[in-house]
């Protein structure tokens, strides 16, 4: 049975990742004593906020 995600979260499923790729992400959250979740979060918020800095994404709130 599939879980419900919390008030004001989603879910995403990524297909046709490259199995290297899923293993070095694997490997670099490991490193950092992350799971995979914690370290995509932390790689794709601090890419958001360079993003917003050069000012092509508008800020977040």
């Amino acid at each position: 049975m599939a879980k419900t995600p919390p008030e004001g979260s989603g879910a995403w499923n990524f297909r046709d990742i490259p199995r290297d790729l899923m293993r070095k992400v694997k490997m670099a959250a490991a490193h950092e004593g992350k799971t995979v979740k914690e370290f995509l979060m932390e790689l794709t918020r601090a890419r958001i906020e360079e993003l917003e800095k050069r000012g092509v994404l508008p800020k977040s709130k």
